[in-house]
């Protein structure tokens, strides 16, 4: 079956949005684009915050509603801030042969027109189960105002597709996430003399500890936890011994540890004082068994780990992450999606949902 009228649709939508700037927290004027494309297509969408969705409810006797199964097609809307060296504009969509250049276009502009399309595609055919697509915004920053704040207000569901860049192979588990801001402590003295203690040479102790440590428990799908210093900041001038060195620690768990657990045996062993920002972006898996991974099984995909994060985090129920692009672009200069991958996507998702 070929769906070449809705590739368009996708792509000149994709248009649309690459030129609307939606950085984080600020994606109302793409929702607003969104939510307009959706009621000219007869849909009737939701909306809460910049967060825009509708649902296709699929029954032949209401009286079984609730055993009807619920899947959720989501992507978001926001895009992180354009990094330097765009030869491009990348809030000016850029066609040049199958790709087309711009700001979200893989991240992910292409997972959230193709799903988009799916919807549409599938909400009047008969299927065994209740459709919702969601837009929603805030996940580069998981933000409080993004999914987090959508899913007490639908209905239960059983499975999720997030539209991720993933080369459309099936991501069946993601690394969480956990940054914690550490403080180490001395006391201030003049550079000069021998007096003070300096902070920054105790949280160079800890943060050689950081470097050397590994947690024993690691799997196939995400590898080890894994412990990174990104920020380190102390002092206020060449002749002044900190009386503080503080630094930021990023941690990718994986599903051996809570981000609860590895936050009590740093306190344990680290002298610096510590402080996690959140507990709530955990580590995700879905069950191998599970039939829609079986679905991409028989298609012959490749299910993987993730060490990247997305709103899969946040989602209590299964769900894994299947989008086209590749997750090598996000976030990088001249950022691009290829018209062939949201082709292809649209017609995987159709085929492993249709297989249901």
């Amino acid at each position: 079956m070929a769906y070449e009228e809705h590739t368009l649709e996708a792509v000149e939508l994709l248009k649309r949005l690459i030129a609307t700037p939606s950085v984080s927290r600020d994606e109302e004027a793409a929702a607003d684009v969104l939510e307009a494309y959706m009621k000219e297509k007869g849909l009737n969408p939701q909306r809460h915050g910049n967060n825009v969705w509708c649902q296709s409810i699929h029954w032949a006797d209401s009286s079984h509603a609730e055993e009807v199964p619920t899947i959720l097609l989501n992507a978001h809307i926001d895009t992180v801030k354009p990094v330097a060296g765009w030869v491009h504009d990348p809030f000016t969509p850029t066609l040049e042969g199958d790709r087309l250049y711009g700001l979200g276009s893989n991240d992910c502009g292409g997972g959230l027109m193709a799903l988009l399309q799916v919807f549409m595609l599938l909400k009047d055919k008969p299927r065994a189960f209740d459709l919702i697509y969601l837009a929603s915004c805030e996940e580069e920053v998981s933000g409080k105002n993004g999914i987090e704040s959508v899913l007490p207000l639908l209905p239960k569901i059983d499975f999720a597709i997030v539209g991720e860049p993933t080369g459309m192979q099936p991501a069946i588990a993601e690394k969480g996430l956990m940054v914690i801001d550490a403080t180490a402590h001395g006391k201030a003295g003049h550079a000069a003399r021998n007096e003070g203690d300096n902070a920054i040479y105790h949280a160079m102790k800890d943060i050689q500890w950081l470097s050397e440590w590994q947690f024993p428990k690691q799997t196939d799908l995400l590898g080890p936890v894994k412990n990174t210093v990104t920020i380190v900041n102390a002092g206020t001038q060449h002749n002044v011994i900190p009386d503080t060195c503080t630094f930021t620690i990023d941690v990718r768990s994986n599903e051996c540890y809570t981000n609860e657990k590895i936050f009590a045996f740093f306190q344990e062993h680290l002298t610096s004082e510590l402080k996690a920002r959140s507990f709530r972006l955990s580590s995700s898996k879905i069950d191998v068994e599970h039939p829609f991974v079986q679905a991409c099984i028989r298609e012959g995909l490749k299910p993987f780990g993730s060490p990247t994060l997305s709103d899969q985090a946040l989602m209590r129920f299964p769900s894994l992450k299947l989008g086209p692009g590749e997750s090598s672009r996000s976030h990088t200069a001249d950022e691009y999606i290829k018209i062939s991958e949201i082709a292809d996507a649209i017609s995987l998702y159709v085929k492993l949902l249709s297989s249901l």
